[in-house]
């Protein structure tokens, strides 16, 4: 520690000393006790991403984009005086110098430019505009009204007119994108170019777990849907990087799946469940949606199977027992549900009423059986015997899922209908047809209930493998087959007489370009394959008692790991030649294996 940190130190007493310190020795030794508890240092890493292809220039004449290819280069984040190695940009008195780049991959974060002069003394006007898709590049803002064909801005800023510095550099932007769009606004202006980098801002964490098979399209979707949470693992859990830059208690749950399987233990969940009970107080609903609360219930759940930590359930134990109370409270003796707040799954069911209410009564009723198991863990007798009498008294009347597959695959897990019988007349009719990228994991997991592994892995090759062939480096916030037909690909300039894959689709609250195509409730496929295929299953708090139960449908092999705060169990399955399924685990100390043919 630095002389200035003793001194101090010795100046101080107590928590406060400690606290300042941890403050301050995070930042240089001029910054002195007046910044503690002021200063954060950024948990985040950034990288430096260079465009890995030019999609298209406006030079129609030849002459206003001159040398682009240099911007594909490596950078240094070092401006150079002068016009060596430079891309130039002209815009004169009738035609505006366009660029649009694209960087491969769906990243969160800005763009940093490194300018080498301009024909101007004065800063120059540029319009940039990020977008998830080239037609999201290309398309108009208006954030005034939500409709197809129009990009908004209102959950984080795409479309921005600024000035640029003549030397030196400048970073824009902290958004969603894939790709960057330059128009150089000012006539009879040249600017030069020596560096249009993205800045990747993540999480640099390790990918603990992992899949993969002898079907690359298997392992392609499993990473997609890992990538896809990982970019949403912000300072906190949100659903998607452009737009519903939240915590949604409800999004959260397919992505609380994919982190365990992906990540194990990590601190963005607990953060973000207990800045939840923060923002919404009881006697108020999660999001001020009753069935989030239904899902938090859940997550605590779940979370706790995978880390075991007994504190932190104890932390949240007088919210989970007060929300127990107040779902008690809302179900009358004969099993009617007064909770006078809409009903809501996710926004493709919402038309259905009668399914959204049948699937809201069956999500209540697998998040008592979760508290339930809660209360036990936390040594709560009287509140194990409470989620049991509402349950009881919910199970008094069974409403109809009115061919609603949402409705169906949560009556399904809660144990209100047969599986089989699920997914027979409701959940595998049609394949992938009306399946969402939200609770299109829970139809996987009906389908796994009914013992129908192969039609769940079709579902998952045609319906996320479907987005993947439209262009998809993370999944869509809603997503249907129909879509594709006559459509262009997202990284496409769209052809006369085609759809735009982006623009063109959409309803509810993502209409056309507003349509998030980096959502974390849509990784689904990623926590399924890990648990039905590659075989794992939590069977005791802490991942102390796992079972292997694999199931490879048409698979001739899968291998992998699976996080555990033991350390890494490391999975693989073979067929032999009669078809059985020979497997080889390596499971750390600490962990029991239960091993199911």
């Amino acid at each position: 520690m630095k002389p200035y940190f003793l001194l101090l130190i010795l100046c101080l007493c107590g928590n406060l000393c400690a606290q300042i310190s941890t403050q301050v020795e995070a930042i240089p030794p001029v910054f002195g006790p007046e910044y503690a508890g002021k200063t954060q240092k950024d948990e985040l890493t950034r990288v430096f991403i260079s465009p890995q292809r030019i999609v298209w220039v406006n030079d129609s004449n030849g002459k206003l984009i001159e040398n682009e290819q240099v911007l594909l280069k490596q950078g240094n984040s070092q401006p150079e005086m002068g016009k060596r190695n430079m891309c130039e940009m002209t815009s004169t008195e009738n035609d505006t110098a366009s660029i649009l780049l694209d960087y491969g991959k769906e990243l969160h974060g800005g763009l940093q430019l490194l300018m080498g002069s301009s024909s101007r003394r004065e800063p120059s006007l540029v319009r940039i505009r990020f977008g998830e898709s080239v037609g999201e590049c290309n398309s108009q803002t208006n954030n005034s009204q939500w409709e197809v064909g129009y990009a908004t801005d209102d959950h984080a800023k795409r479309d921005i007119v600024m000035e640029i510095p003549r030397d030196g550099f400048i970073e824009i932007g902290n958004t969603g994108f894939r790709f960057v769009r330059i128009d150089l606004l000012q006539r009879n202006t040249t600017i030069r170019l020596k560096e249009v980098r993205a800045i990747l801002r993540y999480r640099d964490i390790p990918y603990v777990g992992s899949f993969r098979s002898n079907d690359e399209r298997l392992n392609q979707i499993w990473l997609t849907g890992a990538y896809t949470v990982h970019l949403n693992m912000q300072e906190y859990l949100w659903d998607g990087i452009k737009r519903d830059r939240l915590v949604w208690l409800g999004d959260m749950h397919p992505e609380v799946a994919s982190i365990r399987s992906v990540f194990g233990d990590n601190e963005v969940v607990a953060k973000s469940l207990d800045l939840a009970c923060e923002q919404f107080p009881l006697p108020g609903w999660m999001n001020n949606i009753s069935a989030y609360s239904f899902w938090y219930l859940i997550i605590q759940h779940d979370w706790y199977m995978q880390n075991g930590d007994l504190d932190f359930l104890k932390k949240h134990k007088n919210y989970m027992l007060g929300l127990i109370d107040q779902i008690d409270k809302h179900v009358d003796e004969n099993g009617v549900n007064t909770i006078q707040n809409r009903s809501f799954l996710d926004w493709p069911s919402s038309p259905n009423e009668k399914g959204v209410r049948a699937g809201c009564r069956a999500l209540m009723i697998w998040s008592l059986q979760a508290a339930g198991q809660i209360c036990t863990f936390l040594n709560e007798p009287e509140y194990v015997k409470k989620t049991a009498a509402i349950i009881s008294r919910l199970n008094q009347s069974v409403e109809s899922h009115n061919n609603l597959k949402q409705a169906a695959a949560l009556m399904a897990i809660a144990g209100i209908l047969d599986p089989a019988t699920a997914c027979n007349e409701v959940v595998s009719v049609g394949g992938a047809q009306n399946f969402s990228t939200f609770y299109g994991y829970y139809m996987l997991q009906a389908q796994a209930l009914a013992g129908q592994y192969q039609q769940a892995i079709e579902v998952i090759r045609q319906y996320w493998g479907g987005m993947l062939d439209m262009g998809a480096t993370t999944f869509w916030e809603d997503f249907n087959l129909e879509w594709i037909d006559n459509a262009a690909r997202l990284d496409e300039l769209t052809p006369a007489g085609k759809k735009d894959i982006h623009g063109d689709f959409g309803a509810y609250c993502y209409p056309g370009f507003r349509h998030s195509f980096c959502h974390g409730w849509s990784s689904g496929p990623t926590a399924w394959m890990s648990e039905h295929i590659l075989g794992v299953q939590v069977l005791e708090p802490g991942c102390k008692l796992i079972k292997i139960a694999p199931h490879l449908g048409d698979l001739e092999w899968v291998e992998g790991s699976f996080p555990t705060p033991y350390g890494m169990v490391k999975i693989k399955h073979t067929k032999d030649a009669s078809g059985k399924i020979v497997s080889t685990i390596d499971a750390p100390k600490g962990v029991t294996v239960k091993i199911e043919e």
